[in-house]
């Protein structure tokens, strides 16, 4: 994915440099005792806060509710916080952004939002009331002490009500577990104690589109419980069976004493996931005044004959940007004055270990993003092949390599050219040759959604007029250009940029019209489509670039073309959220796992172990089995800041620091490396490599010829690690089960495949941690010992006592 990179200043409020401020508040603000109270503003949509508090996602749990004269919003937020105020879909006239002139001490103006702009930041300490008020076209956001009771959120005291349970993930409550093929019927349970009156299972069927811009339920049926006794309690069991492939929600409607209550699911988050709760158990609430807001449990049910390649399971992955990995041939170097970058000039660094530029920063750079090179190629991929086999990896991913301007290659410019900078088309190829001889796959990637400004499709500066006709040369649209169908297109606008649209708004990237069928006979549908021929090449398969951005009949018919060409490539999609959609057999068969990559590097930085099972779990129930265990399992990656940054190792660490952070990775990567999924290493990560938000997340591999200080020992351990995964089939194709252990500091995971069964411990405290638990089922009977780490498994009888090092922890499994 490519982003827009733009500064973000600070307004100075009242002497605190703070976005907001926070003050007290009138007693008569809200709850309804102001005689001025008016009705909320008729055809106002719903409007969120989202920013880094909730991965910039639409989450009912941070909706404004009108009350008298404002919005109100209750949060209970610690540290700073950037966000913006929108509605679900980023509307245009109903999204707002940035801080602009004319705040007072306790409030701030925030302008309407644009693509590209940063949003208003502020320090929190625990709960506060957000009031929101308008100035025009401005919204008027304070930050209050807390005041204000939500008619949302009424506690239930009913003894009955409270009561009712309901666990996804035990079959007690739902069974079969997690997702489902299709006509699979499947039963539920709901327990309560004595005075139930009725209860309804609720079943729909959910509408995901975009990057969860539309988020919505319709209902698929109601089926009216049928009650057993269970001892003190009562069961109430409803079955289905699902003939469609989809992902549906449900949820519970229960009557008790002539009041209606449901029964929905919990309220954990997941990670950069628009819709809430982990699965498992739930809760009980009054009933939900829109039915939006209903957290349904979801069920993922799938084509039965959904198959993912078997190579997957065993696959580990070296994750390279090109432009930074190694030049291996100085003679296809991009030269200034040689290459333009758009209608300017590109940058090249004199020396292999300096930092990329960054404009404004004072690095003696331009004003331009994404222009400097240092002169990575494929050249250089092949000649470190043996290295990369090496450590452990089997299969390399590369962001994209065909010809583009920038030295990122999203902007693509010719679909069926490797960029010069790289190599040729033939060095593809024998890239792929050299790397099948080692036993290691390549995964390139591409942008079926939008092409560069800059590209012989579009050609906004001319700089393709002899090659080509693009479709809007010279900056002006040309009706007669035999891409100009690829494009949505606008004569009647006199600028130029409002004659066609931009992916997000960005102009450097022009939208694909994916409706287009010349488009998808390009994309896919030829013999000599982008997608066939260069698997034709020896591409292994293939991760796209933005899938939500996509309509999914465009992904059903890409996926058709992939696997009649190489039946055996894989097919992963880029989503940062919650992927089931996309795993339901007939899109894609992986994804890149950025809700495990947070929720691991949040373990490992200190915070509460059981965010990381619930995140976990969920995934395990919401993922096919086949597609849970070839995620693509990464720590850092092009688009955001590298694990060992977020773990406290910038690029300015002190020793010290440095030292606390690479401990930190490791737990990190001993976490990564022992689940299901494919482990997933981004260049430079094994030896240290540190780097905070694009463009220094894609500093240059800092190899030791080239005066770069890589942290050999830190390789070891990646290494060990992998190579224990190579040994142990259990940890590369064994079930994971239900968690023996989660607490605030500690889990306790186990493994099983065939008769052999792995068990792993984490414990991200600084201190070790010793407890006793009951042998589990599957290990009564056997003999162990530690396959990696430091640590202790004491077996006595059907009682075992684990202990756990300190920010680490081990890996012990039988025969």
């Amino acid at each position: 994915m490519w982003f827009e990179r733009v500064g973000l200043t600070l307004l100075m409020v009242g002497g605190l440099s703070s976005a907001l401020a926070q003050t007290a508040v009138p007693d008569n603000l809200a709850q309804g005792t102001n005689a001025t109270c008016s009705a909320a503003p008729v055809g106002m949509k719903p409007i969120f806060l989202r920013g880094s508090m909730n991965g910039w996602t639409a989450q009912d749990d941070f909706e404004f509710v009108w009350d008298c004269s404002a919005y109100y919003l209750n949060v209970n937020l610690q540290g700073e916080h950037e966000f913006k105020l929108a509605d679900a879909q980023w509307s245009k006239g109903n999204s707002w952004s940035s801080p602009v002139s004319g705040a007072s001490q306790d409030a701030v103006l925030m302008a309407p939002d644009k693509p590209g702009v940063p949003g208003a930041k502020h320090v929190f300490s625990g709960a506060h009331t957000l009031r929101l008020t308008w100035q025009g076209a401005h919204a008027l956001l304070q930050v209050q002490a807390p005041h204000f009771v939500d008619p949302r959120q009424q506690p239930v005291t009913d003894k009955v009500a409270l009561s009712l349970q309901h666990d996804s993930r035990d079959l007690a409550y739902r069974r079969p577990f997690g997702a489902v093929p299709q006509n699979q019927t499947v039963h539920w349970a709901l327990k309560a104690l004595p005075g139930v009156q009725q209860a309804t299972l609720v079943l729909d069927v959910r509408r995901l589109e975009g990057n969860q811009e539309v988020l919505d339920y319709r209902n698929l049926t109601r089926i009216d419980m049928q009650r057993t006794s269970a001892g003190a309690h009562e069961l109430f069991k409803a079955s289905y069976r699902f003939k469609d492939k989809a992902i549906y929600g449900y949820w519970f409607e229960v009557q008790i004493g002539g009041v209606k209550y449901v029964y929905q699911n919990n309220a954990e988050p997941i990670y950069w996931t628009q819709e809430k709760g982990s699965g498992g158990v739930g809760q009980v609430s009054l009933p939900i005044d829109e039915a939006r807001r209903v957290r349904r449990f979801r069920i993922t049910v799938h084509d039965p004959a959904f198959r993912v390649p078997a190579w997957a399971q065993d696959a580990v992955y070296y994750f390279i940007f090109p432009d930074r990995y190694r030049n291996g041939n100085l003679a296809n170097d991009p030269k200034v004055g040689e290459r333009k970058y758009q209608d300017h000039g590109i940058e090249v660094h004199g020396r292999w270990n300096e930092r990329p530029f960054k404009p404004g920063t004072g690095d003696g750079s331009d004003a331009h993003y994404n222009n400097d090179f240092f002169g990575g190629d494929l050249e250089g991929i092949m000649a470190k092949l043996d290295d990369i086999r090496d450590l452990g990896a089997n299969a390399i991913y590369m962001t994209p390599v065909f010809k583009a301007a920038s030295n990122h290659k999203y902007d693509t410019a010719d679909y069926h050219q490797i960029d010069p900078s790289f190599g040729t088309n033939a060095d593809f190829t024998r890239l792929t040759r050299e790397a099948a001889k080692r036993g290691i796959r390549v995964i390139p990637d591409a942008s079926l959604n939008h092409v560069g400004a800059d590209s012989r499709y579009f050609d906004r500066f001319g700089n393709y007029s002899v090659q080509d006709k693009g479709a809007f040369a010279n900056g002006r649209i040309h009706a007669d250009s035999p891409y100009a169908s690829w494009f949505s297109l606008d004569a009647s606008q006199t600028e130029p940029d409002k004659q066609f649209k931009g992916w997000v708004g960005v102009r450097d990237l022009p939208e694909l019209d994916k409706a287009s069928p010349g488009w998808r006979r390009f994309a896919y549908g030829d013999k000599d489509s982008v997608t066939r021929s260069w698997l034709r090449r020896g591409a292994a398969g293939w991760r796209m670039d933005v899938a939500p951005w996509v309509p999914d009949d465009f992904w059903r018919e890409w996926r058709q073309a992939v696997k009649q060409t190489r039946p055996d490539a894989i097919t992963i999609a880029e989503t940062w959220f919650d992927a089931s959609k996309y795993l339901l057999g007939d899109t894609f068969d992986s994804t890149m796992n950025y809700v495990l990559r947070n929720a691991v590097l949040d373990f490992a930085n200190g915070s509460d172990a059981r965010k990381l099972v619930a995140n976990l779990e969920h995934l395990r129930e919401a993922y096919p089995p086949q597609a849970f265990h070839a995620l693509m399992n990464l720590l850092s990656s092009h688009d955001q800041a590298r694990a060992l940054h977020v773990l406290g190792g910038p690029l300015d660490a002190s020793p010290q620091a440095l030292q606390q952070a690479k401990q930190r990775l490791r737990l990190a990567t001993l976490v990564q490396m022992t689940l299901p999924g494919s482990p997933t290493v981004y260049y430079g990560d094994e030896v240290g490599l540190s780097g905070g938000d694009d463009p220094y997340n894609r500093m240059p591999y800092p190899w030791a010829d080239q005066g770069g200080q890589p942290d050999l020992a830190l390789r070891s351990d990646f290494k060990a690690l992998l190579q224990l995964r190579q040994n142990q089939v259990v940890l590369r194709r064994g079930v994971l089960q239900a968690p023996l252990l989660s607490t605030s500091q500690l889990v306790v995971l186990t493994r099983q495949h065939g008769h052999q069964v792995a068990l792993m411990a984490y414990n991200n405290s600084g201190q070790s941690q010793t407890v006793t638990l009951e042998v589990p089922p599957a290990l009564r009977g056997k003999s162990g010992a530690l396959w990696w780490g430091a640590g202790e498994v004491a077996v006595q009888g059907a009682r075992m006592t684990l202990t756990v090092p300190p920010v680490g922890g081990w890996v012990w499994g039988t025969p």
